[in-house]
């Protein structure tokens, strides 16, 4: 898979603009990084049609952490939002383990949302997803983090939230706070009652079905060998390759 020239120019603009002697295109940067995500080898392994790894590393790491791909990622999503009438939207995470590659990270670098469990290190993506291609917004913290807790926060720093619409989540998220805050944000919780709960309401099972939905989108990030695995030490850079690949999934559909 490699990125064509008419899908470049759909985010050629939101790209920095390259200035002086620049010998590596963005269109070559973008599919060195693709290739990255896709197989997840080393930037070291990659082939050398790409040109110099390290540059592509810079490149990437410097995109990450100054919010250029978070932009992109963004932008994509109000284009395609626009053109689609959001009803329901899914909030759910899932556990993603940490090659051994991916820890080690110093303290001084960045936080490191990982957790030791009997398996391994893990860590965890939180996700609101507006179907089984499109994300609204995510976050990352250690795998052993309450998912009713990092959700929350997840929605509470969320924007441009379509109001109205229906909030699909599991039984993680089924706390009063969280039901609370998702009615305060201006949307109707779809989440099933613990067992253990006196007074257990009511919800639309027919409209719960679509939580297969952001399950699906998981499925399809997790395509990514770079996604699967965590093999980055600093959140901001995988937290980069997670908006790299939504970028790319959206521009399959263009």
């Amino acid at each position: 898979m490699e990125l064509t020239k008419e899908q470049y120019e759909m985010i050629r603009e939101y790209l920095p603009v390259q200035r002086g002697n620049v010998s590596m295109d963005n269109l070559n940067v973008l599919n060195a990084i693709l290739y990255v995500a896709e197989h997840g080898c080393k930037w070291r392994g990659l082939p050398k049609r790409f040109g110099n790894w390290h540059t592509l590393y810079t490149r990437m790491n410097r995109w990450s952490k100054s919010g250029v791909l978070a932009r992109v990622f963004e932008q994509l999503q109000k284009h395609q939002m626009i053109r689609v009438r959001v009803e329901t939207v899914g909030l759910d995470s899932t556990i993603i383990k940490v090659h051994p590659d991916g820890t080690g990270a110093l303290k001084k670098t960045a936080r490191k949302p990982l957790a030791k469990a009997l398996g391994g290190w893990t860590t965890k993506l939180h996700l609101v997803a507006a179907d089984s291609r499109h994300a609204f917004t995510l976050s990352v913290s250690p795998g052993n983090a309450a998912d009713g807790v990092e959700g929350r926060k997840l929605l509470e720093g969320w924007k441009d939230i379509p109001q109205g619409a229906l909030m699909v989540m599991d039984r993680a998220y089924e706390g009063d706070q969280t039901r609370q805050l998702v009615f305060d944000l201006g949307m109707i919780p779809v989440v099933p009652p613990k067992i253990n709960r006196l007074n257990p309401g009511e919800y639309d099972r027919e409209v719960y079905k679509k939580r297969n939905e952001v399950e699906r989108l998981f499925r399809r990030l997790k395509g990514f060998r770079r996604i699967f695995s965590r093999f980055e030490k600093l959140d901001s850079l995988f937290i980069g390759f997670i908006h790299f690949v939504l970028i790319m999934e959206s521009l399959r559909l263009c």
